[in-house]
């Protein structure tokens, strides 16, 4: 007889996963190497421990070891705030009137609020070890840079955050949580960086990118001695360090034997949605099981919809390396949404590959209806979901109503990647009938593709 299930599942401290989970060494088809834009060719380790500490480098590019070990200070970290809770959306459930059981991953309950902190203490970890001053990084809505000024605060390194300028504007308060922990948080396309003040000139006024802000935050980084840029989403092993969530959430669902019909996650760079699929994805890749794997990107900023899978460089000045991944072109700056997490031109290589290869199907959303779906869900859950993981909410929400109609009860797995308490800005204009939907057009996206490097 199956066990009661609580609203909120805990896995014990002891439950907690040991290592991470690299879902690279179960892909058949593994994502095509990382360039050096100068060469063309794949990059080595020691090209990359130029721009990221030594380590790093080294997990960003093996893709045979199925498991790495946690180092045990890392572990000691996450114990602050892992595991963390599946939670049983049972009030939702009763709202929608639906036979469908959802459940959600919750990873706002740390001070950053979001699921960047796995990655950024494991980032600032390696850093300390390498016996480095302090790191670079660029984010977007602030979750990863708030999680990184944390990160390095307990480590006692510097930190220097270029954020995204829509965001830097719209999110004053998580701005000042950065500073709070020491970090400098400078807005971009900034003055203070060749690369920012070549695309200032190029795109006068602009709101800026995450891959305007990657640009300066490796510049800065190469520029200044005992400094690596580090990065919060799209990288190899920013996507491992995430694993942790999936290898939860996997464990808490087995804890009580639930069988997943469907895992749905917000998708910009691919940290939270590869991080929260890759255990469920080896099973597929392993042939042990099969899921709908469901990635949901804002209508603006399409890179899996609309996108094209070449190489690509990563960032909007064309100092990083080429990444074979979805995109919509190194130059493509997305419109002002408030889903500023989800921001990016490109998609995550591995995540890419998945997609490619039929285990991931993707949906974009228009922001409206994603706020529309977040406020449903805050009436009867009692969190304020931040906009990235609403994307997430609004499908889960669609998938239960289409269980409504059919009578089946599906599990739906998605997750709740933080809270949005920092983003009233984007309540207000959603509550005062501002908030718009833009969408680009076909010939936007063609001019910005046009710009992609050509690699045989």
């Amino acid at each position: 007889m199956s066990k009661e299930i609580p609203y909120k599942i805990y896995l014990e401290e002891n439950e907690m996963p040991k290592q991470w989970y690299n879902v690279r060494a179960d892909m058949k088809n593994k994502p095509a190497p990382i360039l050096n834009p100068a060469t063309l060719k794949p990059v080595t380790v020691d090209e990359l421990s130029g721009i990221f500490c030594t380590e790093l480098a080294k997990q960003e590019l093996d893709d045979t070891t199925a498991y790495i070990d946690i180092p045990e200070e890392i572990r000691n970290f996450y114990k602050m705030y892992r595991p963390a809770p599946l939670v049983r959306a049972y009030c939702l459930e009763k709202k929608l009137g639906t036979p469908a059981h959802i459940y959600y991953k919750f990873e706002g309950n740390n001070t950053s609020g979001s699921h960047k902190l796995n990655s950024a203490i494991a980032q600032a970890y390696y850093a300390k070890k390498q016996g480095l001053r302090g790191v670079t990084t660029e984010t977007g809505a602030g979750q990863w840079g708030t999680a990184l000024s944390m990160a390095c605060a307990y480590f006692d390194l510097d930190c220097q955050v270029y954020m995204v300028k829509v965001s830097y504007e719209q999110k004053p308060f998580r701005r000042e949580v950065m500073r709070t922990y020491g970090a400098k948080v400078t807005p971009s396309p900034s003055m203070t960086t060749d690369v920012g003040r070549r695309i200032n000139e190029e795109f006068p006024g602009t709101t800026g990118s995450l891959g305007c802000a990657i640009s300066e935050a490796v510049e800065a980084a190469t520029s200044q001695d005992g400094y690596r840029y580090v990065l919060g989403s799209v990288l190899s092993q920013v996507l491992l360090h995430q694993s942790i969530i999936g290898l939860e959430t996997k464990a808490a669902l087995d804890k009580y034997g639930i069988k997943a019909d469907m895992i749905i996650g917000c998708a910009g760079g691919g940290s939270n949605l590869g991080g929260l699929i890759s255990p469920f994805a080896g099973e597929m890749l392993r042939g042990e099981a099969d899921y709908k794997l469901i990635a949901v990107e804002p209508a603006s900023c399409p890179s899996l919809t609309r996108g094209r899978y070449v190489y690509d460089y990563c960032d909007t000045g064309k100092v990083c390396p080429l990444s074979k991944m979805y995109t919509l072109g190194s130059g493509f700056i997305p419109s002002a949404n408030h889903a500023g997490g989800l921001r990016y031109h490109g998609m995550s290589s591995t995540v890419s590959q998945l997609y490619h290869d039929g285990l991931i199907e993707a949906r974009s959303v228009e922001q409206t209806e994603v706020f529309k779906a977040a406020e449903q869900f805050a009436k009867v859950e009692g969190i304020l979901p931040a906009p990235e993981s609403s994307h997430a909410i609004k499908v889960a929400i669609d998938e239960a109503l289409k269980c409504k109609e059919t009578g089946e009860a599906k599990n739906i797995v998605f997750g709740l990647t933080g809270t949005g308490y920092f983003d009233m800005v984007a309540y207000q204009k959603y509550n005062d009938g501002l908030m718009s939907d833009y969408i680009p057009t076909d010939e936007e996206i063609e001019k910005s593709l046009s710009g992609c490097p050509k690699v045989d």
